[in-house]
């Protein structure tokens, strides 16, 4: 197999002078990569392996949302969070070793296996680990990365659970002091929040909710799980005619209406959700074409906030495939809620590239969630 020489740093600084654009203030570029020599990908997910491989250990560019409660929290990305501080931010460096143990668990032999072991071994030791549990439970950081950064925690924590690797179960044990400090906050915080976050960013629910769903029923949590689904209906059960026409927001990178009902095809029997589903997005055509529901637009993908707009394909399209999955393999809208998915999926998994790193410390991930049918079971719906 052909080798390959690939330098980010470089190849990002080329590709955004021929494009007239700078990527970003040359200032920041204080923490380059260093060359790696790989074998050439060979799947669409090796694509994204290598996007992942080199952010997850990049410490800067850096942005912290961190609360210094004195001088001593004024300290480096790799002091504070020892495991997951490179990738831009917080919760980008937890969904990228996300993204790394799914493809260990999908493709166990594959190209980068290797490679990917020897760094999430690099992240995942106990002294790292601990050094994240006194940072989440420190004074003043009730609320941190609550709920999309936690969520993605979870969701790493439920692949690892999943697999029966050695190393990785070796792994999963290594991050459970953590993943017990999440549950326990999070289930102190649901009874507080009195009205769903319908954003499409950060701070949407629905998604979140979702992804700690899965997260729950994989490690056998009925208790979590129970209080996610009662929320989830509390919130949810009676909402109709979601305004889809509103979508995209302009920095939007989860749809309010998708995510919603993708959440509650996990907590409502089949014939219920047939039902519910009419009444909240009533948009849904019935003919099989995909028109219904245009992709996004990004003008600037080196605007670290337009970009967002190249995510909001690829989960929609993650979304429409989950709603498509749950229906009756007969129900007539199942071939435009595909329609619509294979648009958002081509146009989403085109726009992953490495030129630059305002998209690719992050969308790599979702992409490796949609190629992957993470968080859709097997029911042939929509097939």
């Amino acid at each position: 197999m052909g080798m390959r020489l690939v330098t980010i740093g470089v190849v990002c600084t080329i590709l955004a002078a021929c494009s007239g654009q700078q990527e970003m203030d040359p200032a920041q570029m204080t923490d380059p990569q260093t060359s790696v020599e790989r074998p050439a990908p060979v799947t669409t997910e090796d694509r994204f392996a290598i996007l992942a491989l080199d952010c997850i250990h990049r410490e800067y560019p850096n942005k912290i949302a961190h609360v210094l409660q004195s001088a001593q929290d004024a300290r480096p990305p790799r002091e504070l969070t020892p495991a997951f501080y490179g990738c831009f931010d917080w919760h980008s460096s937890v969904h990228g070793h996300w993204l790394l143990t799914r493809l260990l668990t999908v493709q166990p032999d594959g190209v980068y296996a290797e490679e990917i072991r020897t760094a999430l071994a690099k992240s995942f030791t106990e002294e790292n680990m601990a050094g994240e549990l006194d940072y989440y439970t420190a004074e003043g950081r009730g609320s941190f990365e609550r709920p999309y950064g936690i969520a993605w925690y979870l969701q790493l924590v439920a692949e690892l659970e999943e697999s029966d690797d050695p190393q990785l179960s070796e792994w999963r044990e290594t991050l459970r002091p953590l993943e017990d400090a999440i549950v326990d906050k999070v289930r102190a915080w649901m009874p507080k929040l009195s009205y769903p976050i319908r954003l499409g960013t950060h701070n949407q629910t629905a998604f979140a909710f979702g992804l700690m769903l899965d997260y729950a029923r994989t490690v056998g949590n009925d208790e979590f799980a129970n209080e996610l689904v009662q929320k989830s209906l509390t919130f949810h059960q009676s909402d109709v005619d979601c305004p889809l026409a509103y979508e995209p927001s302009g920095e939007d990178f989860l749809s309010p209406c998708l995510m919603e009902a993708d959440l509650m095809r996990r907590v409502m029997p089949q014939q219920d959700f047939v039902v519910w589903l009419g009444y909240f997005l009533p948009q849904i055509p019935i003919d099989g074409r995909a028109d219904w529901l245009e992709p996004g637009i990004v003008l600037d993908a080196s605007d670290g906030k337009l970009v967002h707009l190249d995510g909001v394909n690829l989960s929609r399209a993650w979304a429409l495939e989950g709603i498509a999955s749950a229906l009756p393999a007969d129900d007539p809208r199942i071939p435009a809620l595909m329609a619509a998915h294979a648009v958002h999926r081509d146009v989403g998994v085109a726009a992953v590239s490495d030129e630059h790193y305002s998209g690719s410390h992050w969308l790599a991930s979702f992409a490796t969630y949609l190629t992957t049918r993470r968080g859709i079971a097997d029911s042939g719906a929509g097939e």
